[in-house]
């Protein structure tokens, strides 16, 4: 009864502080504008199945997609056995689903590989980053806690597969010996393999590494729900809703600026009706993340790091400054502050003198993309660091009048010509007579 006690205060301790944290990053992304999403939602569960659960855009890089596919998969089935410990520790039960019988036995086998295929996945992970050191991965944005982070997570999860082998090992002994509470049940194809290591040991040694393995277990599950909100990992949860909120709409669709069309519009059409009040003008781009829409700071918390959107960017190839996973890691980072300083302040932003544009993201790194839209494609969440780009340098152009000197002509071009290039609107078809 004590251990269940304690187990229950644990579940209860480990579900409270997870669901504070939680609470105040769903605070942090509402503070951004309103945002609908578009397309009907079979479309949107259409999308949310095949990117976030199918995994559809990871296996464009096979060798890094299939091993995450091992991981996710591993996460999510492995989840049930969780389950089982769960209701063990409540009920002071030992596999209490045992009455399955044989598909009971096929569960446990099934879990010993994925567990065995995530262990050498994540091995695999962790040499990548950091014996192989591929280029992506030794980006400056992930020197120092980015690089730490994933480092953890990956350790995290080999122990927690070791300790789960580990743990039906000495299990598989003690039933084979009849030891009270040991039920026969489970199949331990994986773990059979590491019997030797423990077959000579007395039962009370394999009650303990048993009970080790059993706590160490549930207790790393716990420890890593409560780092979720601290991580990058905690786009295991979040892509979820951030495919299903994903634009559906082409690539390279602009969004269409109300404050804009309402100043334009009524040249043309005598019955106009503005669609933004007059009275609250409203900033055109963005400067910090308060005018970003919540989307934009959903994209920001459900980035995984992974670089895929940095190492297709052809600015960033060519040497400019632009990263677009820096993009997403610094719109998150200044979130993060603001959220901090609410909380610091009794609920209320008060002004700390800085903006995600300028003391996050520089100017430069704007001005650097060619929105080609190569970051959108590769994400394999559905992110778009380029919206926040386009937001800021909207921001910068219509608010600051700062632009690259090179743009001036062609803006000029455009006003006098309608369009770029530096001759009248009336000469603009006399190539086709001049070649024919």
């Amino acid at each position: 009864m004590i251990s269940s006690l304690l187990f229950i205060i644990l579940l209860a301790a480990s579900v409270f502080w997870f669901s504070r944290n939680a609470s105040k990053i769903r605070r942090n992304i509402l503070l951004g504008k309103e945002y609908t999403p578009e397309g009907t939602p079979a479309e949107r569960w259409k999308n949310m199945a095949l990117v976030a659960l199918g995994q559809s855009k990871m296996v464009s890089r096979p060798l890094s997609g299939i091993l995450h596919i091992f991981v996710y998969a591993g996460f999510v089935l492995i989840n049930i056995e969780v389950l089982e410990i769960i209701l063990d520790g409540i009920f002071n039960t030992h596999r209490i689903f045992h009455g399955l019988g044989k598909f009971y036995d096929f569960l446990i086998a099934f879990f010993e590989i994925l567990a065995l295929l995530v262990f050498i996945s994540v091995v695999i992970f962790w040499a990548r980053r950091n014996v192989l050191k591929l280029p992506r991965f030794t980006s400056p944005e992930l020197k120092g806690w980015p690089l730490k982070d994933a480092n953890i997570i990956l350790i995290t999860e080999m122990v927690l597969m070791s300790a789960l082998l580990c743990m039906n090992a000495c299990d598989q002994i003690l039933q084979s010996r009849g030891v009270e509470h040991y039920v026969r049940a489970g199949a331990f194809p994986i773990s059979s393999l590491i019997l030797p290591l423990f077959d000579g040991m007395s039962d009370q040694t394999l009650v303990f590494l048993e009970r080790f393995g059993w706590w160490a277990h549930i207790i790393g599950i716990f420890a890593f729900l409560n780092y979720l909100p601290y991580s990058k990992h905690l786009h295991i949860i979040l892509a979820f809703p951030n495919t299903y909120y994903s634009p559906q709409k082409p690539m390279g669709t602009m969004e269409l600026m109300e404050q804009v069309k309402d100043v334009v519009a009524p040249n043309f059409i005598p019955d106009y009706q503005p669609l933004t009040d007059p009275n609250q003008p409203g900033r055109f781009g963005a400067k910090d993340v308060f005018d970003l829409t919540w989307k934009n700071l959903l994209d920001a918390y459900t980035c995984t790091e992974c670089g895929r959107c940095t190492s297709s960017c052809p600015q960033n190839l060519t040497g400019k400054k632009l990263s677009p996973r820096k993009i997403m890691m610094d719109t998150r980072d200044r979130l993060e502050e603001v959220g901090k300083n609410i909380d610091q302040n009794g609920g209320k932003f008060a002004d700390d003198g800085k903006s995600l544009l300028g003391d996050y993201i520089l100017p430069e790194e704007v001005w650097a993309c060619n929105t080609c839209q190569a970051c959108v494609q590769e994400c394999p969440v559905n992110i778009n660091p380029l919206d926040i780009i386009l937001k800021l340098r909207r921001y910068m152009l219509m608010e600051e009048s700062k632009n690259p000197s090179e743009w001036t002509n062609m803006f000029t071009n455009l006003e006098n010509n309608g369009a770029p290039w530096q001759f009248s609107p009336a000469d603009r078809a006399k190539w086709v007579t001049e070649n024919a």
